[in-house]
């Protein structure tokens, strides 16, 4: 039976309100795009402002490359950031290479990691302005103040990864070493991102106009979402294994004792990481002119002394030409109070930096016999005397002759040196021979070798089970991060050399330890959960682009498609944007008309 008039009337009223409706809530949605525009682009007013119409381009060539520029940019500083968080281990070690090169103390390191974030964080947040201006419809502009940040941020990140590769690619291994912790996790990251752009993807893909583009977009999206999902299938990490199989903790041995909370290779170092409880003592030992053996890790005395003012006119000479009554007489605290290093000076109390401040030059007797009366293991570089010293052929029987004179446990000591192993090793039987080369286990054998002492960057699991399986173990320097050492006692190695003892020795399991059914199933869900967003988000916008009723009871049918022109928020209420701004009926010749399909009578 057909409708009466009054219910026609009432029917078109009540779209009339719907369309009403959509206008207010666009109306009510301006301010949040106005944010949006204004940041990135400076474009608060809505005239400023474009939007693109489905079947175009969502920007002009200019601003498209703009946003070419903008991703490069951001993956780059991404990378940069990243590698430089994950060479915090070696901060120091960068710190006093640029002061060797400048010949002033600047914790550069420190500046250089706030910068890194910085100018990510800057270009991150024009992405998202980016990908939210996107996925509202509206054509991109990006003010040239950010185009110039942009590029600034872009040659900061190819410049920092440039030198740092020429000047420090060993740090490189250390990012390799990274991902073994960090990876199960940056593979979740990647792949909630890219579920995240999944919508202003499939917005602009079901818009397209030509196939050519619309393929080559969803190839280039979903190539890096598969490999994303099947990403951990060539991971590795030593973390990933039953609780009961990783080992014991590592043994903790002090890095010229405790550097960070007293100046190195003083008897406070020692005493500060016997504190600490740490399991043994490293040092280096240097031979002065008259005999006599200290503790100096650099060639020179600049750098940790007050030589320069003590005497002026030999502060670049080697500090084996110094007798020991001159070296008596310098400061070797005041430096570390001054230049502030590893930024702990705050933490230490008004005593202690007023017995740091007044430290001297520590002989080799003194700290074997402190490390003796502590039973505390002992590992040294010695370093031979330059030509034209007196014991320049004689340094390694003259330590040995202190080493006795100390009445130390030579089972305590790790003995280093390469030089003249057999004769000492006849000599002291005792000592454990410690070599720095990785040899084959036939060799080290044959050498007595019994403990390897490695930098951290040739960790390997597979060769530290190798070795300990020859009663071979390994020691590992310098480890000062939570994540490196986790790394290592799941790796099963037996002791690290450390500067952090006080950050280390409070750590009961591993960091990032998890079985692998954990795992296992914490990589499906997130993989399971992503596609299955994923699809819902493709599907919807290719049945909204395409007007299809999500019912099969009535249809409502428009001059150009089903429901086609009506647009939630995020889908441009294309019909209804423009209507003019001015007061105008709902009837308007600028809204299409929509019929109603009679009801046919029973």
């Amino acid at each position: 039976m057909a409708r009466s008039p009054t219910t026609l009337t009432k029917l078109k009223l009540g779209k009339l309100k719907v369309v009403r409706r959509q206008l207010l809530q666009r109306y009510e949605h301006q301010p949040f795009i106005s944010c949006l525009a204004g940041f990135y682009g400076c474009q608060w007013k809505r005239y400023q402002r474009a939007r693109s119409q489905p079947g175009e381009c969502c920007c002009s060539k200019l601003e498209c490359s703009c946003f070419t520029v903008l991703i490069i940019s951001f993956l780059l500083s991404l990378v940069f950031l990243y590698f430089w968080s994950q060479a915090q281990n070696d901060y120091d070690n960068f710190d006093w290479f640029s002061y060797r090169s400048s010949g002033f103390w600047f914790p550069w390191s420190l500046l250089v990691f706030v910068l890194a974030i910085v100018l990510f964080s800057y270009v991150a947040l024009l992405l998202v302005l980016a990908v939210c201006l996107l996925s509202e419809g509206q054509r991109l502009y990006l003010h040239w103040s950010h185009k110039v940040g942009v590029v600034v941020t872009l040659g900061f990140s190819v410049a920092a990864i440039a030198i740092f590769s020429d000047r420090w690619n060993e740090e490189w291994t250390t990012l390799l070493l990274s991902f073994q912790v960090t990876a199960p996790y940056l593979q979740i990251g990647g792949v909630a991102v890219m579920t995240l752009i999944s919508w202003p993807v499939a917005m602009h893909v079901s818009r397209m106009n030509k196939k050519v583009y619309q393929g080559l977009t969803m190839a280039i999206y979903f190539s890096v979402l598969l490999t994303l999902f099947l990403l951990p299938l060539g991971l590795y990490s030593s973390c990933i294994k039953e609780e009961k199989s990783f080992g014991i903790k590592p043994l903790l041995i002090g890095h010229r004792g405790a550097p960070m909370l007293a100046p190195e290779n003083t008897r406070m170092s020692f005493e500060k990481a016997i504190k600490l409880e740490a399991d043994g003592l490293e040092t280096d030992v240097t031979i002065s002119y008259d005999g006599e053996p200290f503790l100096m890790h650099d060639k020179n005395l600049k750098r940790t002394t007050n030589v320069a003012q003590i005497f002026p006119n030999r502060s670049s000479q080697p500090a084996a030409f110094f007798t020991w009554s001159e070296l008596e007489t310098l400061n070797a605290g005041a430096w570390f109070i001054a230049n502030d290093p590893f930024g702990t000076k705050s933490s230490l109390s008004y005593e202690d930096q007023r017995l740091a401040e007044n430290q001297s030059i520590c002989r080799l007797i003194d700290f074997l016999h402190l490390a003796d009366s502590h039973k505390k293991l002992v590992i040294f570089d010695l370093y031979q005397p330059p030509p034209g010293h007196p014991y320049r052929d004689s340094w390694i029987n003259r330590t040995l002759e202190v080493i006795n004179e100390s009445s130390i446990d030579p089972s305590l000591i790790l003995w280093l040196p390469q030089e003249q192993r057999s004769m000492v090793q006849s000599l002291v039987p005792e000592f454990q021979q410690t070599s720095s080369q990785k040899d084959s286990i036939e060799q080290l054998k044959e050498d007595h070798i019994v403990k390897l002492n490695l930098p951290y960057s040739e960790m390997s699991a597979e060769q530290i089970s190798e070795y300990a399986a020859s009663n071979i173990t390994t020691n590992l320097y310098v480890v000062n991060q939570q994540w490196l050492y986790s790394l290592a006692w799941c790796a099963g190695t037996h002791s690290v050399t450390t500067n952090a003892v006080q950050g280390l020795r409070n750590l009961q399991r591993p960091l990032f330890l998890m079985t692998f059914q954990e795992y296992s199933m914490m990589w499906i869900l997130t993989d399971a959960l992503s596609a299955v967003l994923i699809t819902l988000v493709f599907t919807f916008h290719w049945w909204r682009e395409r007007g299809l009723p999500c019912c099969t009871g009535r249809s409502r049918t428009h001059e150009t498609g089903p429901y086609s022109k009506f647009r939630t928020e995020l889908s441009d209420v294309w019909s209804v944007f423009n209507v003019s701004e001015a007061r105008s009926t709902p009837t308007s010749s600028d809204l299409p008309p929509i019929y109603e399909t009679p009801e046919v009578p029973a």
